[in-house]
């Protein structure tokens, strides 16, 4: 299982949020391009990184940032979110160096986006789904809609994306663990993979997810329990590929 080491962009800096509120910022460095050698000096196979100012705004914001990284670490596959509403913004992406695009609010409020996508930018393409209590948040998690996630998540699947991410924003950046039964659920109901977003505190959670990831998990992202050191990324990577197996997923 793939632990994916989270690069949250707020302003250019890397910075967390809790449960998506912009006014609930913690910044963790002003050079993101330095932290995203960090984590790859600590084993990473994959970045995910966030434009919290694109994802509010809905256009990038702090893609110039995000092109250092990708240019920085050329061999990385990097997946991006925030801000993505049309083809020529995944068009730059891709040939800036980023593997994979996230579509998230756009892919809610027009699903007919996400098939023209996947016909464009074949496996380039996953599909975030933020839910809580199982229904589907858009606009920066400002907004419950009434999509079930599972039923969202079938439906992109035969779109044919990559993957979907999923994650319970009532754990986001609350290190309170992640939904391993919610994630499970919405794993098993699909056959594209699955990777887990929201609430890791220690490598416990880690461990307790890796032993579920043949029901379709295939990796975990995490952020602020790396950054305030309450996880060792190299120390649970390892510990995942113990229990899950090593993931070539996306490498």
């Amino acid at each position: 299982m793939l632990l994916i080491p989270a690069i949250d962009l707020k302003e250019g800096q890397c910075v967390r949020l809790k449960q998506g509120d912009m006014n609930e910022t913690t910044v963790f460095s002003d050079d993101p391009v330095a932290v995203a050698g960090r984590w790859v000096e600590a084993g990473a196979r994959r970045l995910h990184i966030v434009d919290l100012d694109g994802a509010f705004k809905g256009e990038p914001v702090n893609a110039d940032v995000i092109h250092e990284i990708a240019e920085a670490y050329p061999d990385l596959p990097i997946q991006v979110g925030g801000g993505i509403r049309n083809e020529s913004t995944v068009d730059v992406y891709i040939q800036a160096g980023v593997r994979y695009v996230i579509i998230g609010t756009q892919a809610v409020k027009e699903p007919h986006f996400i098939s023209d996508l996947c016909a464009e930018f074949s496996t380039h393409i996953i599909v975030g789904l933020d839910a809580k209590d199982g229904k589907v948040a858009t606009d920066g998690w400002s907004k419950l809609s009434k999509h079930d996630a599972i039923d969202m998540a079938q439906h992109f699947e035969e779109d044919g994306v990559e993957s979907i991410i999923y994650t319970d924003i009532a754990r986001d950046g609350m290190m309170q663990g992640v939904n391993i039964e919610a994630t499970m659920q919405l794993a098993e109901a699909i056959n594209i993979p699955v990777i887990a977003s929201g609430g890791i505190k220690n490598i416990e959670n880690v461990k307790k997810l890796a032993k579920v990831a043949e029901s379709g998990i295939v990796g975990a992202i995490t952020g602020r329990a790396i950054y305030e050191g309450t996880m060792d990324f190299a120390e649970a990577q390892q510990a995942a590929d113990e229990i899950a197996g090593t993931n070539v997923f996306g490498l």
